[in-house]
Order: structure tokens, then C-alpha cells, then sequence
């Protein structure tokens, strides 16, 4: 039995960035919880606050030193004992943390968040512990996690790290190199999660159709690792994100058409869709490929959502390029899109190429491509109209007294939601929805 060591604390876990960093958050929330400490939500009621950051580009940076700094001035109510900063920026940056931010009473990396109970005991001590060593975790060590109440969907990490070297991205210097999880740890933490009352897993990694290749002889066991998932009591959804173009397989296109609890929901981060922008960033394959692989997915995977990322003003795209991208986005017609400016990042190898594209006019192009896009989510919402669709029940709105959830086409907090009305079961159901009114991103309908 684990020694109960730390009853009178309170520990509140403040998590910034992208749902890998959620994930890391939940693990250390249960070794924090198996140890005897009290988590609490409210950082103002916490003796010790973990802010887990994100140094992916500079507003995640400002966001994450913003953030420590207001946690710092918790210290002056006298409640605040600890402040421990962990993730990303940790990561990269740890010496400027640890001489700028003297507020900062212990650091961990992304490889090292398994000791985070002995690095509060530290800090509570009076030392400066520091934990930042390669970032070499697998996640076989911690499968457990723990989620929040009223929570029905949670992110599974499958892999991290990342091996593809785009010119623009720093997550290998983050998070080190591609290293997939073993299949049965993977499903150990999904039955662990089901009996949580979680019954929507969306799966990430950087590079989630690379999964098991370094691990099962080169073998993309994606389509394994998705058919094993499904036979798990209680999850009814399974969601995949970040798909690497290049390792689409048709085994894949297969599972996603055949498997009922494999939503019909592909992202799939692209970029860019010209041939000299995509070879600046270091993406393999070229628009042709592209365009063939989501025809054939679109062909043998009815009704599927199509989701993507793009990058504007990368350095050397011109407005001869964007015109390109815009004419591309109106061609295929995704149904989610995502824009992100360019930006320069620490010891990336875009950061030396030429002709870099001014702040102003990025920001422009972003803002045309997302009114292109909004046109076209809001006629791909169209489609649903009329029709019955399966509902996840995720939250009641007394004010309008409705119900609130999401389709197979949605993920959570990025996408579009469903407003309901006529339910009055419990949240975390599944339920047949006939829809009557879209808008841009959202549905509305009546619980059938």
C-alpha cells in the first residue's frame, strides 16, 4: 500500500498547450492522488501549483511564462508554498526558467513527469529540485490516470516524440525521437479509462500512422492497435488525430470503413499543398499524393470528416503560393481546418532559409483562408440535415435548458458541437439525434 505522505497538502495542476500535455497532466494527477495529496482545481486554494507548459511557438511561450508568473503571485496570499513548472518549455528552456523566474521552486521535463511526487516533496523541503534529463518515457512505466468528473472523453497518447524532421517544428528537440508504446500498455490505460465512465478515446501522437514501426519490425500496426482498442468493454468512439499523409495504408482506409466504433473522422495535418513549400518544410510526398489519398478515403469511407491543419507565410511563400492554397482548401473542401502562422523557433532549421513573409502579411492570409473556410464548413454542415445521427450527451446548459454533445464528426473542443433538445437521461450517452437546424460548425436537433 502506497504511504500516505501527503494529506495536508493541496496540488493544483494548471495545464497549458496541446492535449499531449493533458495527458502527461492526468498521469502526474494520479501519482499525485496515489501519494496522499489533495487535488484541487482552484489554484488559489492549492500550497502547491504544477503548471505544465507549452514552448511550442512563441504565444505558447508568452502564454506559459504569463502564467507561471501569475501562479508566483499566489505566493504572496501565504497559501502558495510550491510552484513547480513542468512540460515543454521546461524542456528547452530550464536554465532561463531557473535564473528569470526565481518564483520557481522545481522544474521537471517531459521525460522525467513520473517523479513529480518526489520533486513536490523536494521543493517542500526547501531544495530546487530539477528533473530534466533526454526525453526517452515511453509510458509503460504510468498507465494510469486521473480524470476529471463528468469527463466522457479523454486523449490516449499511443507514441511520443518524432522522427520526420519538418524544418518548421521543434517537438523532437521537446520531446525527443519517435518511440511507440507497446499495444498492450495501450490498452491496459484505455480499460482503465472505461472504468472511469470515459466512453469517447480519441488516439495522438505526433505521427500516429507511424505507430509500432520501430517496435513491431517496421510493421504499421495502426489498424492492429485500432481493432484491439474496439473489443474494449465501454468504449463506444475511437478518434484518430495527427495522421501522417505518407503512411495512410489501405489497411488502414479499411479499419475506418468497416470498424462501427472507428469514427469517421480522419486529421490528417497537410500544411501546405504546393510542391516547393512543402519541400522547404521537409514534408514528404507532394500535392498529387495528397489529393489521391483523400479521394480514396473519401471513396471507400462514406461520409467521413475530413480535418487539416495549414501553415501561411512559411518562409519563401509567395502570393502566387497562397492564391494556390486557397484554390486548393476550395477544391477539396475539408470539413474542419485549421490556419497557423509561420513561426520562427529556436534552433529549427526553417529559421535559416530566405525570404521570410512580414507578421502583418500572415496574418492577413490567415484570416482570408479561415473566411474560405467557413463558407465551406457551413455547406458540409448542410448535409446533415434531416438526417439521424448518433449523439454523445456531454453537458446540460440549464439556461436554455438543453443538452449539449457531439457527432462522430466533431472533436472534442476544436470542432463543432450538437444542441439538443427532448433528452432527459444522463450525460455520457449516446443517443440518435435528428438534426433540423446547421450553422457554420454546429448542428441543433431533437433527441429521437
Amino acid at each position: 500500500m502506497t504511504e500516505k505522505v501527503g494529506s495536508r497538502e493541496k496540488v493544483a495542476i494548471v495545464t497549458l498547450g496541446c492535449e499531449k500535455n493533458l495527458v502527461d497532466s492526468d498521469m502526474m494527477a494520479h501519482l499525485i492522488d496515489e501519494k496522499g495529496y489533495e487535488l484541487v482545481d482552484n489554484p488559489e486554494e492549492a500550497t502547491v501549483v504544477i503548471v505544465n507548459t507549452c514552448g511550442f511557438i512563441d504565444a505558447a511561450k508568452e502564454e506559459s511564462v504569463n502564467k507561471i508568473l501569475d501562479m508566483a503571485e499566489l505566493k504572496d496570499s501565504g497559501k502558495l508554498k510550491s510552484l513547480v513548472v513542468a512540460g515543454c518549455l521546461t524542456q528547452r528552456y530550464k536554465e532561463d526558467i531557473l535564473n528569470e523566474i526565481p518564483e520557481v521552486d522545481g522544474i521537471v521535463g517531459t521525460g522525467d513527469f513520473m517523479s513529480i511526487t518526489g520533486i513536490i516533496e523536494e521543493s517542500l523541503a526547501g531544495k530546487r529540485p530539477v528533473y530534466v534529463g533526454n526525453p526517452v518515457f515511453t509510458y509503460e512505466e504510468v498507465v494510469k490516470r486521473k480524470v476529471k468528473s463528468g469527463t466522457y472523453s479523454a486523449y490516449l497518447k499511443i507514441a511520443e516524440g518524432c522522427d520526420n524532421a519538418c524544418t518548421f517544428c521543434s517537438i523532437p528537440i521537446m520531446r525527443g525521437g519517435f518511440r511507440s508504446r507497446t499495444i498492450e500498455s495501450i490498452v491496459e490505460e484505455a480499460k482503465h479509462l472505461a472504468e472511469q465512465g470515459i466512453v469517447e478515446i480519441s488516439l495522438i501522437a505526433q505521427d500516429s500512422t507511424n505507430y509500432g514501426t520501430d517496435i513491431y519490425g517496421g510493421k504499421h500496426m495502426l489498424p492492429e492497435l485500432l481493432n484491439r482498442l474496439a473489443e474494449v468493454e465501454g468504449i463506444q468512439w475511437l478518434r484518430l488525430h495527427y495522421a501522417y499523409p505518407g503512411f495512410f495504408t489501405d489497411e488502414l482506409i479499411e479499419v475506418f470503413a468497416t470498424n462501427p466504433k472507428v469514427c469517421k473522422y480522419v486529421d490528417m495535418p497537410l500544411q501546405h499543398s504546393e510542391d516547393h513549400i512543402l519541400k522547404k518544410m521537409r514534408r514528404p510526398g507532394r500535392q498529387r499524393d495528397s489529393r489521391e489519398l483523400l479521394l480514396k478515403i473519401r471513396s471507400q469511407v462514406p461520409d467521413v470528416a475530413l480535418r487539416t491543419s495549414l501553415i501561411v507565410g512559411f518562409p519563401g511563400e509567395t502570393e502566387e503560393d497562397f492564391e494556390r492554397l486557397c484554390e486548393f482548401v476550395k477544391d477539396v473542401r475539408f470539413d474542419r481546418l485549421g490556419v497557423f502562422t509561420y513561426s520562427n523557433e529556436d534552433d529549427t532549421a526553417a529559421t535559416r532559409l530566405p525570404d521570410h513573409v512580414d507578421e502583418e502579411t500572415k496574418e492577413k492570409r490567415a484570416n482570408i483562408l479561415m473566411e474560405i473556410q467557413r463558407e465551406i464548413a457551413a455547406e458540409r454542415n448542410g448535409r446533415f440535415v434531416g438526417r439521424e445521427l448518433d449523439v454523445l450527451i456531454e453537458r446540460y446548459e440549464g439556461r436554455n435548458d438543453i443538452y449539449v454533445g457531439r457527432t462522430q464528426y466533431d472533436a472534442p473542443e476544436i470542432d463543432g458541437e450538437v444542441f439538443v433538445t427532448g433528452y432527459q437521461g444522463e450525460l455520457g450517452k449516446i443517443v440518435k439525434v435528428r438534426i433540423t437546424h446547421s450553422y457554420e460548425y454546429d448542428l441543433a436537433g431533437e433527441v429521437v
